[in-house]
């Protein structure tokens, strides 16, 4: 039975069908065709909370993280690089829910800001500073 406080809509319904029944029929597909490879090191579904905007955001996020960590009997935990994530394994199966706080994606795209002046080669594009 749902919380209270995490009621299910008929689109998020719709989509967990959705979601076994395409797990079932990969299964199915996978074992009927031994022929189709798969990863030998697995497959991770990972169930990401959107981008937290501020504050608010952050903690509505880190309880739900929570609250699926509490439903999978698991612990959660923050990753050396911010994440707040809960996971499970089913074999080689992982299921992975993930949390990624504001000021880690804030850290993120500031980073990012200076990715068009640095390149592997070393060379800047035209009309960039050196």
């Amino acid at each position: 039975m749902p919380e209270q406080n995490s009621p299910i809509v008929s689109g998020d319904l719709f989509a967990r069908h959705q979601t076994i029944t395409g797990l079932r029929a990969l299964a199915d597909f996978l074992e009927a065709n031994p022929e189709v490879p798969v990863c030998e090191y697995g497959w991770t579904l990972r169930v990401a909370q959107g981008v937290s905007q501020n504050a608010e955001t952050d903690a509505h996020q880190r309880a739900e993280v929570d609250r699926v960590a509490a439903l999978l009997d698991v612990e959660p935990c923050t990753t050396p690089g911010g994440h707040y994530q809960a996971f499970r394994r089913f074999g080689r199966i992982v299921y992975q829910i993930s949390h990624i706080p504001a000021r880690r994606m804030e850290e993120h795209e500031a980073l990012m800001s200076y990715a068009d002046h640095f390149h592997a080669n070393g060379r800047n594009e035209p009309g960039r500073a050196a």
